[in-house]
């Protein structure tokens, strides 16, 4: 298995990334994908680029050397509530929004309980099409109460690939996500996390784990560009 589409990448202007957007995006042309999200860090995280960054990415083209370029950002879930750090205003522009929790702009202490009720509420967002990796384990949540109800409001279950060196931590309540989108029938997709060009489209560790616990192919949403393409349709974003 590999990946068609990498949707959670970052550019220089998460300013702890290193290469352009023309630069993530002719990798993307390079390793044959059919479509790059840039997911730039929204206001909170430290060094992000500002309101007028993201009100302006329409001047990205829509496509750009033959490759999809879906122009979004990686949101910040900054309360129990699931509410993001972004406007309802640019939430609504954005074709694609990755919603995680980094820890120390989480506002309150975690518990299951509370991560649970946080995920539920991420949930019913209409703009978040990928919950981004949500394995931490101070950040756990009931995955079988939570699953099945991202599955029902079209929400992507994000295996990362960075967890796989960045947050070893992670790595066994990955397998547990990935377990329980394969009982529930809920879609994945698998991502980068690229902060770097040369990372763009590498899911290597993450499809090794998929594979071990034999993850049913079809429910991976980036793994066929028809199945993704169905998707996006569904979402009402343009081929």
């Amino acid at each position: 298995m590999k990946i068609i589409a990498d949707t959670h990448t970052h550019t220089v202007a998460s300013t702890h990334a290193y290469s352009t957007a023309q630069e993530m995006i002719t990798a993307a042309k390079e390793k044959g994908l059919y479509a790059i999200a840039l997911t730039d860090h929204a206001y909170r995280m430290p060094g992000a680029p500002g309101e007028w960054f993201f009100e302006n990415l329409h001047a990205i083209p829509s496509t750009l050397y033959g490759v999809r370029v879906l122009r979004g950002m990686e949101a910040n879930v900054i309360d129990f509530n699931g509410n993001l750090d972004a406007p309802q205003n640019i939430q609504k522009s954005m074709e694609w929004i990755v919603a995680s929790i980094h820890g120390l702009l989480l506002d309150g202490e975690p518990s299951y309980e509370a991560c649970t009720q946080l995920w539920l509420r991420v949930a019913e967002n209409p703009h978040v099409r990928v919950i981004g990796h949500s394995g931490a384990p101070a950040y756990a949540y009931d995955y079988e109460k939570v699953i099945p109800q991202f599955a029902a409001q079209g929400k992507l279950i994000e295996i990362n690939n960075a967890t796989f060196r960045v947050r070893k931590s992670s790595v066994e309540n990955c397998m547990k996500i990935a377990k329980a989108c394969k009982k529930a029938g809920a879609y994945i997709v698998v991502n980068s996390d690229a902060h770097f060009s040369t990372a763009v489209g590498n899911a290597d560790l993450a499809l090794a784990m998929l594979a071990e616990i034999d993850f049913p192919q079809e429910l991976v949403v980036n793994a066929d560009t028809g199945r993704f393409k169905d998707y996006l349709r569904a979402c009402g974003i343009s081929l």
